[in-house]
């Protein structure tokens, strides 16, 4: 008899929607909060454990931001990055571009520079010492407006690390227009990095058709709210645009009522690539894994199934050819040895 769990938890991965500091576990911000004992944030595990549950989503962005008032230093900056990709290698992922907002650091005092070299360290560190390939989006607090946007350009263009692929847009969606940024894509597009903005999570699908028109997004992040147009789903099956799809973190921020009414199944019937991903992980209890789980569990799927989910991933990111080429042949291999051609 199959054991899903157990072929998920081996399956060889990619993530493509997971946010730096949001990543942050139990483990690493009780280590932060003992570093800076000043802080809103319990070191106690336990206590941290309760602060960590939420009543909405303006609420969630209240815990996140008090998390990241405890990111204080290039150190601080290094040893979260680092430990994120020891959980992210514990997973069995091998590839990962995690959603960095170098605005908060950088406007807390952190020299743009200090960041950059300390992300770029544990980016390299992360690669030699367990085999997990971190790229980077910098995205755009949108609830901080047009101000955040010109700084993160600039950091993006003028300060930009190797690691750097991606321009993107985050925060709360409701009153922060999509539109009003599409300058600032536009010039990140013309530089070479790739479009992925937060849409269609809190708001309607008006806000993912925003997000192409106006931001040239190659990849949704989120956008559940597609499935309620079917000509939106349309268009994404045609053009062979990704949504990077959090099931929990759906529930979580209310986005969705509950997990048999997520539209999952809507969009994947619809053609629509899907990737599957954990947001904020620790913030909202779950994993990579078990969003997998969850979503074979929602999409009826057998190992065969998840490991095709698994490359999905795969080709809907922005890894260097090598990487892609590699990583699919383990997933492949990893299948294969599991009794699955």
């Amino acid at each position: 008899m199959s054991d899903l769990p157990a072929f998920i938890a081996g399956l060889p991965k990619a993530e493509l929607h997971v946010h730096h500091v949001g990543s942050a576990s139990l483990r690493i911000v009780s280590e932060l909060a003992a570093r800076h004992p000043d802080g809103r944030v319990p070191a106690d595990p336990e206590a941290l454990a309760e602060y960590f549950t939420f009543r909405d989503f303006a609420h969630f962005i209240e815990l996140y931001l008090s998390v990241m008032d405890l990111v204080r230093s290039a150190d601080d900056v290094a040893m979260l990055t680092y430990e994120v990709a020891r959980d992210m290698a514990a997973q069995q992922i091998r590839y990962a571009e995690l959603t960095v907002t170098p605005y908060s650091s950088v406007t807390r005092g952190i020299p743009a520079e200090e960041f950059m070299a300390a992300i770029e360290s544990a980016r390299r560190d992360a690669e030699r010492d367990l085999g997990v390939v971190l790229r980077w989006c910098f995205d755009i607090p949108g609830e901080a407006g047009i101000p955040a946007a010109d700084l993160t350009l600039e950091l993006a263009l003028k300060h930009r690390p190797d690691g750097l692929i991606a321009f993107g847009l985050g925060g709360p969606e409701i009153g922060v227009p999509r539109p009003q940024f599409a300058p600032h894509f536009a010039q990140a597009v013309a530089a070479g990095l790739h479009s992925v903005p937060h849409a269609g999570e809190t708001t309607g699908p008006e806000t993912v058709w925003d997000a192409l028109h106006h931001l040239k997004a190659e990849r949704i992040g989120h956008g559940t709210s597609a499935a309620t147009d079917p000509r939106l789903m349309a268009h994404l099956a045609a053009e062979g645009i990704p949504l990077e799809v959090c099931p929990t973190s759906n529930i979580a921020t209310r986005a969705v009522a509950a997990l048999d009414a997520h539209p999952l199944r809507i969009l994947v019937e619809a053609g629509v690539p899907v990737s599957i991903n954990s947001d904020d992980p620790p913030m909202f209890g779950t994993s990579l894994n078990a969003e997998y789980a969850i979503a074979a569990e929602l999409l009826g799927l057998d190992e065969t199934g998840v490991a095709a989910l698994a490359t999905a991933a795969v080709d809907a990111s922005f890894a260097p050819d090598a990487v892609k080429a590699a990583l699919r042949r383990e997933i492949s291999d990893y299948t294969r040895l599991h009794g699955h051609e």
